[in-house]
C-alpha cells in the first residue's frame, strides 16, 4: 500500500531566450554542475550525454510541442536526489513550464476531441464522462480564448476584435448545423452510418483546431503602470491560492457583481435557444410534418445570426469605442424581448414537454420561428461581443480572472436553466428571460456608465495637469516683471 502526500519542498527553473542557439543550463545547490547543448533541429535531434541529470531536460526540450530555440536557465531545488521523492519528474515539470512561458504556447489536452469520439461508440456512462471532461476543457480553453483575446488588444481595438473573435467563433454554429441539417434530411431514425459520418468529421474538425491552436503566435501585453505598481507591491510569485483569493476579491467588487447578473441572462438564454427552444419547434406538430426537420435550420438561423452580429460589431469596432458598448446592449435586450414576444405567440405553452398538438395565440408559422431564431442569435451576439469587450478593456491586467469568473458564473446559469426548463411551461421560461434580460442590460449600462465617467475625470485631470504649471510659470514670470 503507497500512501499519497504533498511535500514541502519545490523545484524552481528561471531563464530567458539567447541567441547563440545553445541551451545553457546551471543547476545551483551544495554541487553546482553546468550542462549546456543545442537547440534540436529536424536533422540535428538531441542525444543523451553528461551529466546524467542533464538528459532529463533534453528529454523535455526533445518532446516539447514545439520549436525550442536556445536559452540560458537556472535550476534551484531542494528534493533530495535519489529519494525516491520524484525529483527527477519535479525536474522534468519545472523545465516543460518554463518552456511554455518562453515559448508562449500553452499545451492544451484535446478534451473536446475526446467528447465527441464517445459519439462513435455510444455508451450511456462513456457520455458522462465525456461530458465532465468536455466541461473541464471548455473551462480552461474559454479563459484562455479571453485572455489572449485581451492580450492581442487594447482600449481602441479590443471592441473590434471581439466582434471578429465572436463571428469567427459562432461559424461552427452556422456550419455545424447546416451540415447535421443536411445529413439528416428525411431520416426519422439516424442509422449508424450517418451518425458515424457526423461525428467523424466533427472530430476531424477538432483536430485540425488543435494545430492552429498549437500555431498560434506566442504574445506579451505591454506593461503599463498599473502592473509596474502591481509588481513593486507584490513580494514573491503568486500561487495558486492567492490567485484564487485574488479572484474572490474580484468578484466581490461592485463592478463585477454587477456584470454577473448580465452573466447569469447570458447563460439562461444560452441555455434557451440551445436546449428548449429549437426542440420546441420540433415538437411543435402543428409545424407541419417537417417539423422535426426545423430543428436543426432553427440552429442555421442561430448560428447566422451570431456570425452577422459579431461581424457587423467587428466592422463597427471603432465606432463602439467612440460611442461606448451600452447602445448595442441596449440593442441586444430590445432584439431579445421582442423575439420573446414572437415565440409566446408562436408556439404553444406545453412545447418544451414533448410533442403537442396545441397552437398557441396564431397558427404556428415555420418562417415566423426561424425568424426568432435568427433574433435570438444576433440578440446573444450583442450581448456577448461587449462581455469580451468590457472585460478586456477594464479588466485588461486582470483578464484571466475575469474571464474565468465570467464562464464560471455563464455555466452555473446555465446548469440552473437545465435544470427547471424540463418542468416550466414556455411562458414562465420566457418570464423569467425577460426579467433577466432587464436586470443584465441595466447593469452593464450602469458599469459601461461609472467606467465612462472615471475615464473623463481622469482626462480632465491630465489635461488640468499640463496647464497648471504653464499657468505657474506665467504668473513667476509677471511677478518678476514687476
Amino acid at each position: 500500500m503507497t500512501v499519497q502526500m504533498a511535500l514541502p519542498f519545490v523545484t524552481v527553473v528561471v531563464g530567458s531566450h539567447n541567441d547563440t542557439g545553445q541551451c545553457n543550463v546551471l543547476s545551483a545547490g551544495q554541487h553546482s554542475q553546468e550542462a549546456s547543448f543545442p537547440a534540436p533541429t529536424p536533422d540535428a535531434p538531441l542525444r543523451p550525454g553528461e551529466p546524467a541529470w542533464a538528459n532529463y531536460v533534453k528529454g523535455v526540450v526533445a518532446n516539447f510541442p514545439g520549436r525550442v530555440r536556445g536559452f540560458d536557465a537556472v535550476i534551484v531545488s531542494d528534493l533530495p536526489m535519489g529519494a525516491g521523492l520524484s525529483s527527477s519528474a519535479s525536474l522534468e515539470v519545472a523545465v516543460f513550464t518554463i518552456l511554455e512561458e518562453l515559448e508562449g504556447k500553452k499545451v492544451e489536452f484535446p478534451l473536446s476531441r475526446f467528447f465527441i469520439i464517445t459519439f462513435l461508440f455510444p455508451r450511456t456512462w462513456l457520455l458522462y464522462v465525456a461530458s465532465v471532461c468536455i466541461g473541464a476543457g471548455a473551462a480552461a480553453i474559454w479563459t484562455g480564448q479571453g485572455n489572449y483575446l485581451t492580450l492581442n488588444s487594447d482600449a481602441d481595438t479590443i471592441s473590434r476584435n471581439s466582434g471578429v473573435f465572436w463571428a469567427m467563433l459562432q461559424c461552427s454554429l452556422f456550419f455545424g448545423n447546416l451540415f447535421v441539417f443536411i445529413k439528416f434530411q428525411g431520416k426519422s431514425h439516424i442509422d449508424v452510418e450517418t451518425r458515424n459520418v457526423v461525428f467523424g468529421a466533427l472530430t476531424g474538425v477538432c483536430a485540425v483546431g488543435i494545430v492552429f491552436l498549437l500555431l498560434l503566435r506566442p504574445t506579451r501585453r505591454s506593461p503599463t503602470l498599473e502592473d509596474a505598481k502591481t509588481e513593486l507591491g507584490r513580494s514573491e510569485e503568486e500561487g495558486p491560492m492567492e490567485a484564487f483569493k485574488g479572484a474572490l476579491r474580484l468578484f466581490c467588487t461592485r463592478d463585477m457583481l454587477l456584470l454577473s447578473v448580465t452573466f447569469i441572462y447570458t447563460g439562461v438564454e444560452l441555455s434557451f435557444f440551445s436546449g428548449v427552444y429549437s426542440p420546441s419547434i420540433g415538437f411543435t406538430l402543428a409545424m407541419g410534418e417537417n417539423a422535426k426537420q426545423l430543428v436543426g435550420l432553427s440552429g442555421v438561423f442561430i448560428g447566422l445570426g451570431e456570425v452577422l452580429g459579431g461581424a457587423l460589431f467587428g466592422i463597427l469596432g471603432n465606432k463602439t469605442t467612440r460611442w461606448g458598448r451600452d447602445p448595442i446592449v441596449i440593442m441586444g435586450y430590445v432584439i431579445h424581448l421582442s423575439s420573446f414576444f414572437l415565440i409566446f405567440i408562436n408556439l404553444p405553452n406545453e412545447a418544451p414537454f414533448g410533442d403537442t398538438n396545441e397552437v398557441s395565440y396564431i397558427n404556428p408559422s415555420p418562417y415566423l420561428a426561424m425568424l426568432c431564431s435568427f433574433l435570438l442569435g444576433f440578440g446573444d451576439a450583442c450581448f456577448n461581443t461587449q462581455i469580451y469587450s468590457i472585460l478586456g478593456g477594464n479588466y485588461s491586467d486582470k483578464s484571466t480572472s475575469a474571464f474565468a469568473l465570467f464562464k464560471f458564473t455563464q455555466s452555473m446559469a446555465a446548469a440552473a436553466c437545465f435544470f427547471y426548463s424540463s418542468r416550466a411551461y414556455l411562458s414562465v421560461q420566457l418570464v423569467i428571460l425577460a426579467v433577466l434580460a432587464s436586470l443584465g442590460t441595466a447593469s452593464f449600462c450602469r458599469v459601461e456608465w461609472g467606467a465612462r465617467a472615471r475615464a473623463r475625470t481622469q482626462a480632465l485631470e491630465a489635461i488640468d495637469d499640463k496647464i497648471n504649471p504653464a499657468a505657474h510659470a506665467l504668473a513667476d514670470n509677471a511677478l518678476h516683471y514687476d
